[in-house]
């Protein structure tokens, strides 16, 4: 069966049709992948015994474990996708299949040494990160059944990513759904009729996540692929290695700061709300994660589009995604603050409708969801640079909200409000507001201060031995 070269479209087709295509099924897989995490808490909120609470308190003391978790697989995976396309774009097949085998290596390492270290230290881990005598046994219980999960995820996050930047972005989308459409019935199955409670969630996930992985291998053994397991492609080369970790540091320095800023919140809720406010932060966070999911999903529709262009020197067909991709993301933070606003009751109410978590729960929304278009401004430049090999500059736009501004804030400001006599769990939230539109602020200076990719004759580096370059593009005259 012949193969089929899918990715030349994208310096070809329409910009706006382009985004749709890829987009699209991002974002379904963006939110498909939050599904897994939000199923568990809205069965394990309306559990059949009277845990429900504590059960969802113990699962968001595992947030941060499971974002360092997903950090090292955005590491390789998002760095591998954006490799990819940026190589697809000067036309190097033989490059790419190189990548796709080297992203593999790369994820059984990292598995290896975050499944062994999870089981070592996880109940000083969690202990660190704010669970208390009453949700600790709950959240090791959680932990020991996932863990090895986790390492499914993180293959299937690297292989989709590598199935939608080879030119197949609504397969890479009906592997998730199909992932997350099993995870619903499991936890159906192990949490309601047989009252597994999260135990049941966790082997939802991680059986969910194994078939997941399972074909989106087969994927790329297929003969009709147009990127395949070459043996070629299984050697070590360190500057793939390079060129991979260069790129996914940026995503994988947000997903660390996101492990940092929630032990931070965690500890700082529990010690000015108990784990009422913790359980809360678990529901809202969830809650706004689906209008995040939303961004992402763009983001990531946008990657291959942009990756491939800069590497096919288009930059024209650049600045137009961008641009395409900014606007689709600020309407969607609109629209994500108005609902935040109107009806937070109700969305807080999918998750638990106890009157404790409600009464916390609708200005937790409103706080985290107000500045939501400012978000979204600041994901879309941070992915631009991280789809066109500025690592750099991706990692400081990332950071800036996240830690630069919030952990600090974070631990200041409540403090301050409580011996004042105001509500401390209220300064929590509104340090997440003002974080908010500081880093927004410094992603514009960083933007305008690297403008210089948008312009018609920008050459991009190169990012391998010299050895192994093929014909070069001539370089006009007053080029970068």
């Amino acid at each position: 069966m012949a193969t089929i070269d899918k990715t030349k479209e994208l310096e070809t087709k329409k910009i706006g049709a382009l985004l749709w295509e890829y987009a699209l099924p991002a974002v379904v897989s963006q939110i498909v992948t939050s599904v897994y995490n939000i199923v568990d808490r809205v069965f394990l909120g309306h559990s059949p015994d009277d845990n429900g609470t504590l059960y969802l308190a113990a699962l968001a003391i595992t947030f941060p474990v499971m974002n360092i978790i997903h950090a090292f697989g955005s590491l390789v995976g998002a760095g591998a996708s954006s490799r990819m396309s940026i190589v697809l774009g000067r036309k190097d097949v033989r490059w790419a299949e190189k990548i796709l085998g080297n992203t593999m290596l790369l994820t059984f390492f990292f598995g290896f040494l975050f499944v062994t270290a999870g089981y070592v230290w996880m109940r000083p881990i969690l202990t660190l990160f704010g669970a208390s005598p009453q949700t600790l046994d709950f959240a090791c219980q959680y932990m020991d059944i996932v863990l090895p999960g986790m390492f499914l995820v993180t293959m299937t996050y690297n292989l989709t990513g590598l199935i939608r930047a080879s030119g197949y972005p609504t397969k890479a989308m009906w592997i998730m759904i199909s992932g997350a459409l099993l995870n619903i019935v499991l936890d159906f199955l192990f949490i309601r009729v047989m009252g597994l409670g999260v135990a049941g969630a966790a082997w939802g996930t991680t059986i969910s996540m194994a078939m997941t992985a399972l074909v989106s291998v087969v994927h790329f053994v297929q003969p009709h692929s147009f990127i395949r397991f070459r043996a070629h492609a299984w050697a070590p080369k360190l500057y793939i290695f390079r060129n991979i970790l260069a790129i996914g540091i940026s995503p994988f320095s947000m997903n660390v700061a996101a492990f940092a800023v929630v032990a931070v919140l965690n500890r700082q809720l529990a010690t000015f709300g108990g784990d009422n406010a913790v359980a809360v932060y678990g529901v809202v966070n969830s809650a706004a994660g689906l209008i995040f999911m939303m961004f992402l999903g763009v983001c990531q529709g946008m990657q291959p589009i942009a990756g491939y262009n800069y590497g096919a020197n288009r930059n024209d067909r650049l600045r137009e995604v961008y641009l395409l991709t900014m606007k689709v993301c600020v309407a969607l933070g609109i629209l994500g603050t108005a609902l935040s606003m109107v009806f937070p009751r109700a969305i807080i109410s999918c998750f638990d409708n106890e009157p404790d978590i409600l009464t916390v729960g609708v200005p937790a929304l409103r706080y985290l969801m107000v500045f939501a278009p400012l978000i979204a401004f600041t994901i879309v430049n941070s992915q631009l640079f991280q789809s066109i090999d500025q690592p750099w500059i991706a990692i400081v736009t990332s950071l800036s909200r996240q830690v630069i501004f919030l952990i600090p804030i974070t631990l200041i400001l409540p403090g301050i409000i409580a011996r004042n006599g105001g509500d401390g769990v209220t300064g929590v939230w509104l340090s997440c507001m003002i974080c908010d539109f500081l880093g927004a602020a410094l992603s514009a200076v960083l933007l305008l201060t690297h403008r210089q990719v948008f312009r018609i004759g920008y050459v991009p580096p190169q990012r391998k031995p010299h050895k192994e370059l093929g014909p070069q593009p001539e370089r006009k005259e007053g080029a970068k």
